[in-house]
């Protein structure tokens, strides 16, 4: 059974920089499709980007030139840079497989105010 857990979120002011974490416990984790998903109060669950086994990427358009999705297979881990963070930003992050999602974890919250 695979595990994913989030991790580095905080506090950053506009303009500023976070790496997000998602660690995922269990076998094959290479084989699956990844994605960062985002929840700011009062709105849905939105999908922030992507990555496939293989590597290729997608962004949520809000999203595009400023946040990098990677993985390294090796540590079965999927990050998340995140610069030139904005108030819009602001949200619990999730991780979770692209397909056959498994139950949410907790996320890490992300905070960006001045």
């Amino acid at each position: 059974q695979v595990q994913l857990v989030e991790s580095g979120g905080g506090l950053v002011q506009p303009g500023g920089s976070l790496r997000l974490s998602c660690v995922a416990s269990g076998s094959i984790f290479e084989f699956f499709a990844i994605a960062w998903y985002r929840q700011a109060p009062g709105k849905q669950r939105e999908l922030v980007a992507g990555i496939t086994r293989l590597g290729y990427q997608d962004y949520a358009d809000s999203v595009k030139g400023r946040f990098t999705i990677s993985r390294d297979n090796a540590k079965k881990t999927v990050y998340l840079q995140m610069n030139s963070l904005n108030l819009e930003d602001t949200a619990v992050y999730y991780c979770n497989r692209r397909q056959n999602p498994l139950p949410w974890g907790q996320g890490t919250q992300v905070t960006v105010s001045s």
